[in-house]
């Protein structure tokens, strides 16, 4: 564990001495606070089914640009080192691949995680600031969150099987932002056309459609089969991370 420890602490200094982890929560903040203004001059035309956490958190546009952020928080993690030389240094030392992996992935994590703080402040200081005028109810705002949270792991973890792919940070990036998308848009696509074959067929996809996801736990509703599913897919992709770099590691 002492080992892990040092790792993710060079790994989370890795972030902050360049400008990638500001860049990114440059991103976060613009994209969050145009959905809160947005969300925000929705309410103010008049009541609203909906609350101010619904409207920031579902529309689709949201979240087609909120995918640009993993591949700019992972796509430097493996292929950095293999471009710089570090990579063989690295594995010279006596550490286990999967520390290497879990400190890396926990670094990102920890980064992202911390970028969407303003955001869940934002909230609290509309609260305090209208003395509670605005309806924010506290089972939609922890939901929410929480299903970004479970989705990042998620996203994260192929992005760090992206990177572990290639030496070329680029690549990485297209590779992780291509297969984040085509998750969700390939589940909204399964879901219009299970619309069309049955019922059944559409209470069976809804368990992979992250939009779905996303409109229960924004309503405050916490399933906890999404969390195990995207749980599960991000330990795969962080074994199958394990396994390219175990491999190259003893490769001749």
């Amino acid at each position: 564990m002492r080992l892990l420890w040092v790792l993710f602490k060079k790994e989370l200094r890795a972030f902050f001495v360049s400008p990638v982890a500001y860049v990114v929560l440059a991103l976060i903040m613009v994209l969050s606070g145009y959905s809160f203004r947005a969300a925000l001059s929705i309410l103010e035309r008049g009541p609203s089914e909906g609350s101010i956490v619904q409207w920031m958190f579902q529309p689709n546009w949201f979240w087609l640009s909120y995918f640009f952020t993993f591949p700019l928080l992972t796509m430097r993690l493996f292929a950095e080192e293999k471009k710089m030389g570090t990579f063989e240094t690295l594995f010279t030392t006596p550490v286990h691949t999967w520390q290497v992996v879990l400190s890396k992935y926990l670094a990102s994590v920890f980064v992202y995680a911390i970028l969407w703080l303003p955001s869940y402040i934002n909230f609290h200081l509309v609260d305090w600031i209208t003395a509670g005028q605005v309806a924010i109810p506290p089972g939609s705002l922890k939901g929410s969150y929480l299903i970004l949270l479970a989705m990042g792991l998620f996203n994260l973890s192929i992005g760090c099987f992206a990177s572990s792919l290639t030496s070329n940070q680029i690549i990485a990036a297209v590779v992780s932002f291509s297969a984040s998308l085509l998750h969700f848009l390939g589940g909204l696509f399964i879901m219009v056309l299970g619309r069309k074959v049955s019922e059944t067929f559409v209470d069976i996809t809804n368990y992979f459609v992250s939009m779905e996801h996303i409109r229960t736990f924004t309503s405050g509703l916490i399933d906890t089969r999404p969390l195990v599913y995207y749980s599960s897919l991000s330990v795969l992709f962080l074994i199958l991370t394990h396994q390219v770099l175990e491999f190259r590691r003893w490769k001749p």
